[in-house]
């Protein structure tokens, strides 16, 4: 027999005795209050199932989403179907959302209108990263195919292709993005003079992967000759690390922001010509270094090279 059974057993019992007896014999019997007597009485019909203890569990929270908050939810991530979490909780913020992403994501998950996608199985152990200490410690350099979709037919048919070329800090994941008509070098080279003249600190170390506009060491005619890119690296003192062959991963911080850049920049956008395209990155740049990041503390690249500064 379980507890729960015997509980409900022994309040029969004394409820059958204060019939018999008076609640009063009943309370100095079973050494209990008169009160609680009576409220067992009342709640009793003849079964046990009336004297079984009720659920205590409030039916609301302190703390739980008003309905206003839930309606301003529903009503940004209506106008705002393809934004994700992160981003729909910095526009709320903007409004006067006080919540945590915390709480945004548990209410969103329990309204339905977000499902965190599977993650996928890692096939390799990652290794402990060495973390940056200060800004210019190393910047990640990466080129970026502009997606083809994302240009009209004139444009694919004057100027082929566009690129972005992009550096960020890997302390304060401050970017600086740059529109360019070829991956060469030449262009490798004069981004790097922009990076300098754009980061208002020293840049101590340029990390790439082992792509042609950076680097010979995978030139399969065997040539060594160093690029204009390595040669301007040299001449302004900056060490220039190259990741691992085949291991994007290792540039995993650039990697990562071109994601957000095709989630959040090119998802809806069609360039009309390159100075359109150089326009949109220009302000593009500025939305992301004042955006907040979770690696972060939930500050923006910017407030954490402000923090630094002041630390």
């Amino acid at each position: 027999m379980n507890s729960i059974t015997q509980d409900i057993l022994y309040k029969q019992s004394v409820i059958k005795y204060s019939y018999k007896h008076g609640v009063t014999k009943a309370a100095i019997k079973f050494k209990m209050h008169r009160k609680t007597i009576y409220r067992w009485r009342e709640k009793y019909d003849g079964t046990a199932q009336s004297l079984k203890n009720k659920s205590r569990r409030p039916h609301s929270h302190p703390k739980q989403h008003t309905k206003e908050e839930i309606k301003k939810i529903k009503d940004y991530k209506y106008k705002n179907k393809e934004t994700g979490l992160v981003v729909l909780w910095v526009k709320l913020r903007k409004a006067g959302y006080t919540r945590s992403i915390t709480s945004l994501y548990r209410v969103m998950q329990r309204l339905g209108i977000y499902k965190k996608a599977l993650s996928k199985k890692k096939e390799y152990e990652p290794k402990m990263y060495q973390q940056m200490t200060y800004p210019g410690e190393r910047v990640q350099i990466d080129v970026k195919y502009v997606p083809l979709k994302n240009l009209t037919k004139e444009v694919k048919e004057r100027d082929g292709r566009y690129y972005q070329y992009t550096a960020i800090d890997e302390y304060t994941r401050k970017r600086v993005l740059w529109a360019s008509k070829e991956q060469s070098t030449s262009a490798s080279t004069e981004f790097v003079e922009i990076v300098l003249k754009k980061l208002p600190f020293k840049v101590e170390c340029i990390q790439t992967d082992n792509g042609f506009e950076f680097t010979n060491r995978l030139n399969w005619q065997g040539t060594k000759k160093k690029t204009m890119f390595e040669k301007k690296l040299e001449e302004l003192g900056i060490k220039h690390k190259l990741i691992k062959p085949k291991t994007p991963r290792h540039n995993g911080k650039v990697e990562r922001s071109h994601r957000k850049d095709q989630e959040r920049f090119y998802y809806n956008k069609v360039f009309c010509s390159f100075e359109d395209f150089k326009n949109r990155l220009k302000y593009w740049e500025k939305e992301y270094n004042n955006f907040p990041m979770k690696p972060l503390g939930w500050k923006s690249p910017n407030e954490k090279y402000i923090e630094y500064m002041q630390g």
